[in-house]
């Protein structure tokens, strides 16, 4: 074999050593063998010179052919080291390479083409020869690559991993990672003894692209004898995934009128394949487009980056709303041969720009309106508009440019119909105006697109006729002031408050009536609407509110039918001096001994300065002890002080005539009644006795009422007790009789039933008898009663009683009634026997046949039945106690 030495042998030699594959095989066996060494000096000419590292075991020649100088076994052999030095004699520059030697069996399995990984070794070889040293490198193993989906027999061998030690003793092998005994487990096994590493199952890249694994060799011990390699195994790619759209359909828009180059949207497909290869590598084109109008060309794609754009112009959302693309992504980078596709549908829809502008319908418009009407819709505009309904390039907005000076009228739209409501806002007089012609103008929200102008049909004429109606008169001024004394007597002229009827063009006459006169101080012509005074006009009266006074008429025309209006008549009502002023406060306190002996008072008065203060005090001069005991002193125009002449006064209620006089023109005087309530005080100065001076200061009217009211209480409270004994005694009565329901004497009871007429002389007496003797099936179902059955009651415990021997008295009783019934001709047919449920047996009153005779009464016992409580004690007087 060829051993070929350069200038690049270093490099080449530390590559293979990283790759543990740059040993060099012979082929030994017992007999010497030889191989040759070439060098190649990459062109410098030198003079190379061989050295062997083990020179007694091998001999190399100047050409480069090495000798095996003894016989080798296969143990001595793995452990002798080879290495080759090159050496330039004139710079005395010097490579290496090692030779590795095998056995020829070994020989044979390498040329079968499994590649073998070694494990590195952990020493450094030296040689004699020249003192060379070969100093071992941590190895790092290159990725095996291993196609997935492959279809191959299985196992598949990958690589082969030896150590050096295996030449002398015997070695296992195994891996460790995910794939080999981690998840997902069994994908790859190791030969323990061969090493040979391989593959169980197809292997998939988009589940996992790589396993990392690492190689171990142990003895038989189990004692590591290599340190653990990693080994990297790349999963190559195959083009086995179809592309996978992120949507299946894409929304996009554009606007109308859009130029070429204008960007709708960009679709996007996904490959799970290797986008570093052409099995992810996708490109897109547009397959068909629908509609092709129009052009069949109206889109492109970037066939890298899925970008939709427009190519050509023409796009009209009123002609073709929506365009349906059907996008293609290929991969292989788009050969159609070879590449895998798949299909996506992108829909784009042409928005709407305003390139339409709104027309009205007709020229002009026709309507009509009462006048002095607002808010009423004199008229309907009408448009059409082509762009898209209920958007600002579709809503209409209406515009008066013309014949509205006073904005009387307004044209709002309607937002469901687009319409134009033409609508009165302000009144409109006929008088005025009989007719109103308008300009409207209808735009759009938004502006109309550029170089789309108005057309003539956006204007249109709004003719609206006026209709006169029958107007209320209206009073002028409205309201009217007037200013008067107060104190006006009655059929006084006041004033004239008259109406004018807005109706120049109807001949008609107007009535004025009072509408409203709180005080009932004013009347009215009702022709000529002249008002006068029917009582005195006082300004302290209640309906007048900061001197002024209101009253309300009304004035009616004699239209079909009449109209009407009010106005307000307001009188200023000013001050004289006609009230007389009063003490005020009118009640106060003091003590008997007052410290200080005097308060302040002053006075009021219903009329305005100056026909009110400053006013005069005086006291009067009745009674005498007025002046004896009191004295008044002004202290200013209101305020004047009351004072107390003696130093001690007995409590009581004392009145203090004062004579106040006020400052009008023609002053007006007034005796007013101070009371005073004098009483004993505390050393707080407050009264201790208020009550003893309130009961003495009470009227006799109201000391009467008082009596009245608790003569009246007495009387209810003695009528409820009277009443309460009288309903306990009741109760108490109600105990001693008997309830007729308890009766125990024999008692006939009617029931509302119609009897059998002549049928009815065939009935059993013997049904009468003890209830022990009916037969069971006859017994009634429990819950089930007649309609005239008496209210059923719970029952008595009452002692049980022997039964008596025969019902014989209830038997005759019957009988006699039976005849009595019979010969009675005005007697209804109630005469027939009626069949009673049974009620069942076990009563703890016995059997009704106890009831006998007199006869029999004697061999019982009734004395028992005093002490069953009142309501037995008759029964216990009849049957119990002795004969007399």
């Amino acid at each position: 074999m060829s051993v070929c030495l350069s200038e690049c042998l270093l490099t080449v030699f530390l590559s293979l050593s990283l790759v543990a594959s740059a040993s060099i095989s012979c082929s030994v066996s017992s007999l010497p063998l030889s191989l040759t060494v070439k060098f190649v000096n990459c062109g410098q000419g030198g003079l190379v010179q061989f050295e062997c590292s083990n020179p007694s075991d091998f001999r190399i020649e100047a050409d480069g052919v090495v000798y095996a100088l003894r016989p080798f076994t296969v143990s001595t052999l793995r452990a002798v080291p080879l290495v080759i030095v090159a050496r330039d004699e004139t710079n005395q520059q010097q490579w290496q390479t090692q030779v590795r030697l095998t056995t020829i069996l070994e020989e044979n399995l390498m040329e079968s083409g499994l590649q073998e990984i070694w494990f590195p070794s952990r020493q450094t070889d030296s040689s004699s020869v020249g003192q060379l040293k070969r100093m071992k490198r941590d190895w790092v193993i290159p990725p095996i690559n291993v196609p997935e989906n492959s279809r191959g027999e299985f196992p598949q061998d990958l690589v082969r991993i030896r150590s050096d030690n295996d030449k002398n003793r015997s070695l296992r092998y195994s891996v460790t990672g995910p794939g080999a005994d981690q998840p997902p487990t069994g994908i790859f096994i190791i030969h323990p003894i061969s090493g040979e590493l391989s593959v169980m199952k197809p292997l998939d890249r988009e589940h996992i692209s790589n396993f990392h694994l690492r190689a171990h060799a142990v003895d038989l011990n189990g004692n590591q004898v290599e340190s653990p390699i990693d080994i990297v195994i790349n999963v190559i790619d195959m083009n086995d995934n179809r592309p996978e759209f992120i949507h299946q359909i894409w929304n996009g828009t554009i606007p109308e009128g859009s130029k070429p180059g204008t960007f709708v949207m960009t679709v996007t497909s996904v490959d799970k394949d290797d986008p570093k290869t052409a099995n992810g590598m996708l490109r897109y084109k547009i397959v068909s487009q629908n509609p092709e109008s129009p052009t069949s060309n109206m889109f492109t794609i970037n066939n890298k980056t899925g970008g939709i754009i427009t190519v050509a112009a023409g796009l009209d959302r009123e002609k073709v709303p929506q365009y349906t693309l059907i996008i293609q992504a290929t991969d292989m980078e788009g050969n159609p041969m070879y590449g895998l596709s798949n299909t996506a549908t992108a829909v784009i829809k042409v928005t709407d720009i305003n390139d339409n502008p709104p027309e009205f319908t007709a020229e002009t418009f026709f309507g009509e309106v009462p006048e002095n009407r607002v808010n009423v819709i004199v008229a309907n505009l009408t448009v059409t508009d082509k762009d898209q309904p209920n958007t600002p390039a579709w809503n209409t907005v209406y515009k008066i440019t013309g014949g509205d000076p006073t904005g009387r009228f307004s044209v709002p739209t309607d937002p469901t119909t687009n319409e134009g409501l033409v609508t009165v806002v302000k009144p409109i007089d006929y008088e005025i105006s009989r007719t109103y012609v308008l300009t409207v103008v209808a735009v759009n929200e938004v502006s109309l697109a550029r170089g789309i102008h108005s057309p003539r049909q956006s204007t249109a004429t709004v003719s609206i006729r006026v209709i006169d109606v029958n107007e209320s008169p209206n009073f002028e001024p409205n309201p009217k002031l007037i200013k008067l004394e107060e104190g006006m007597q009655p059929e006084s002229a006041l004033t004239t408050f008259t109406a004018q009827d807005p109706d120049r063009f109807m001949q008609q006459t107007i009535r004025y009536t009072r509408l409203s006169d709180p005080a009932n101080w004013l009347r009215i012509d009702p022709n000529t609407g002249h008002i006068t005074t029917i009582a005195v006009l006082d300004r302290e009266s209640p309906y007048v509110k900061d001197n002024m006074y209101s009253a309300t008429f009304l004035a009616s025309d004699s239209g079909i039918p009449p109209a009407s209006g009010t106005g307000t008549l307001q009188i200023f009502l000013l001050d004289i001096n006609d009230n007389a002023p009063h003490v005020y406060p009118q009640e106060t306190e003091m003590c008997e001994k007052p410290e200080p002996n005097g308060f302040n008072i002053t006075a009021l008065d219903g009329d305005l300065s100056p026909n009110a203060g400053p006013f005069a005090f005086e006291l009067a001069n009745r009674p005498s002890d007025i002046q004896r005991n009191w004295t008044i002193t002004r202290l200013s125009g209101d305020f004047a002080q009351l004072s107390l002449k003696i130093g001690f006064l007995e409590s009581g209620i004392y009145e203090i005539p004062i004579i106040i006089t006020d400052s009008g023109n023609l002053p007006m005087s007034n005796t007013s009644y101070l009371r005073v309530k004098v009483c004993q005080c505390d050393h707080n100065g407050d009264c201790t006795d208020q009550q003893h001076i309130v009961a003495a200061g009470l009227g006799t009217g109201a000391i009467i009422a008082i009596l009245l009211c608790i003569i009246i209480l007495l009387i209810l409270v003695l009528l409820f007790v009277v009443w309460m004994k009288r309903r306990d005694k009741e109760r108490q009565a109600k105990q001693l009789l008997i309830d007729p329901e308890d009766d125990v004497r024999d008692n006939i009871l009617k029931y509302d039933e119609e009897g059998g007429g002549e049928e009815d002389q065939d009935y059993d007496l013997s049904q009468l008898q003890q209830p022990d003797t009916i037969e069971p099936d006859a017994i009634k179902p429990v819950g089930i009663r007649r309609m005239d059955e008496r209210p059923l009651h719970p029952e008595p415990q009452y002692p049980i009683r022997s039964a008596a021997p025969h019902p014989g008295d209830i038997g005759d009783f019957i009988n006699e009634g039976l005849k009595a019934a019979d010969n009675d001709p005005t007697a209804p047919p109630y005469d027939s026997l009626l069949v009673f449920d049974y009620e069942g047996s076990g009563s703890t009153a016995g059997s009704l046949s106890s009831l006998n005779s007199s006869s029999s009464g004697g061999d019982q016992d009734y004395d028992y039945l005093n002490d069953w409580g009142p309501r037995f004690r008759k029964l216990a007087d009849m049957y119990g106690g002795s004969d007399d």
